[in-house]
C-alpha cells in the first residue's frame, strides 16, 4: 500500500481522529478539541500538520508550530524556538520508517521557518501533555532519541482521589494564624481580575496568565492576600473547563515558607468537593520541586512520567 505524506486539507479531519485514538490509547482526543487547540490556534499552519495518508485514510501525523502571534501581551514570538506537540503512526504501519519520516518532516519545515531550536512537546497555550511518556510509549521515545532530540527536564503527573476528603485540622489551624496576621483568602473579584493576570503572567508564566484570562468562573479561583497586596492564587477548571484540572497556582516568592500554598491548595481540594467532584489531578510538577512536595504531603501521587525532550542545530 503506497503511502503519501502530505499537508493537512479540510477532510482529513474524521480519519486523522480515529488514527490518534488507535495510535495514541492512552490519550484519545476529540473532534472538538483537534478543532480549537489546533485548527483554531493562530498559530496553526497547514504546512506543518505532516499527514501520512493511505487509500484514502489518515495513517500517521506529526505537527509542527512556530509562533505568528505571541503567546501574551508583551511576549515576542519566539523565533528560534519551534514545537512538535504530538505525532502518531498507525498500528499496522509501524516498523515501516514512517514516524521518521513525519517527524523529519515537520522539523524540516520548522528549520525552513529559521528554527533553530524544537521541543517536543511542551507547545502553550495547547499542548496535548508535557512530553513523552516513555513507560506508554516507548518507540516514541526511543524514535525521538535517535533522531537527536535530548531530555531536558522530567515532569511527573499526579492525582488525588477527594473521597472522603475533609481539610485536615492543622490547615484550619494555620488558615486562623494567618489571618490573624493580616491575610485573607477568597474568591477574587471582577476588578481584582487583571491584577491577578498580571501577578501570574509576571512572576510566573505568561501562559498562566492568558490561562486565567480565559477562565470562565471566579468561584473557580481562591486567591491570598496580604493587607491588599495579592501574594498567591489557585485555580481549578482552567484548562479545557475540565473541574478536576487542578492550576495553575502560585505563591509570590517572597512569602513561601508561610504555608500559603497549602492553604491555597485545600481550599480548591475543598472547594471541589463541595461541587461533589470525586478526583483532584494535574499534569505538570517537578517530583522533588516544592511544589512536588507539598503535593504529596497532601495526599497526591505520581500517576504519569514524561520527558521534555529538545533538538537542536
Amino acid at each position: 500500500m503506497t503511502v503519501t505524506v502530505r499537508a493537512f486539507v479540510a477532510g482529513d479531519e474524521p480519519s486523522l481522529i480515529d488514527c490518534w485514538n488507535q495510535s495514541l490509547p492512552a490519550d484519545p482526543t476529540t473532534a472538538t478539541w483537534f478543532r480549537d487547540c489546533v485548527l483554531l490556534d493562530p498559530n496553526f499552519d497547514p504546512d506543518g500538520l505532516r499527514v501520512a495518508v493511505a487509500d484514502g485514510r489518515v495513517v500517521g501525523c506529526a505537527y509542527a508550530v512556530r509562533r505568528r502571534t505571541p503567546l501574551a501581551p508583551g511576549t515576542d514570538l519566539e523565533p528560534e524556538t519551534g514545537w512538535i506537540p504530538f505525532f502518531f503512526v498507525a498500528p499496522g504501519h509501524r516498523g515501516s520508517g514512517l514516524g521518521r519520516r513525519l517527524v523529519g518532516e515537520a522539523l524540516a519545515f520548522l528549520r525552513g521557518q529559521g528554527r533553530t531550536r524544537v521541543d517536543f512537546a511542551s507547545y502553550t497555550p495547547n499542548y496535548v501533555l508535557p512530553g513523552v511518556d516513555a513507560e506508554l510509549y516507548p518507540r516514541a521515545f526511543a524514535l525521538l532519541g535517535a533522531m537527536g532530540f535530548t531530555t531536558l527536564y522530567s515532569p511527573v503527573a499526579m492525582d488525588r482521589t477527594l473521597v472522603g476528603y475533609a481539610t485536615p485540622p492543622e490547615v484550619h489551624a494555620l488558615r486562623e494564624k494567618r489571618e490573624s496576621e493580616g491575610y485573607g483568602f477568597r474568591h477574587p473579584t471582577a476588578g481584582e481580575l487583571p491584577e491577578l493576570i498580571r501577578f501570574a503572567a509576571d512572576v510566573f508564566n505568561p501562559d498562566w496568565g492568558e490561562a486565567i484570562r480565559h477562565h470562565k468562573s471566579v468561584e473557580r479561583m481562591i486567591i491570598a492576600k496580604k493587607r491588599e497586596k495579592l501574594v498567591g492564587f489557585a485555580l481549578y477548571a482552567a484548562y479545557r473547563g475540565i473541574p478536576e484540572r487542578f492550576g495553575p497556582f502560585g505563591v509570590d516568592p517572597g512569602e513561601r515558607g508561610t504555608g500559603l500554598g497549602k492553604i491555597l491548595l485545600h481550599l480548591t481540594m475543598t472547594a471541589k468537593r463541595a461541587e461533589g467532584l470525586h478526583s483532584s489531578w494535574f499534569l505538570w510538577t517537578g517530583e522533588a520541586s516544592p511544589a512536588g512536595v507539598l503535593y504529596t504531603k497532601a495526599g497526591y501521587e505520581v500517576t504519569r512520567r514524561f520527558h521534555v525532550m529538545r533538538w537542536s542545530t
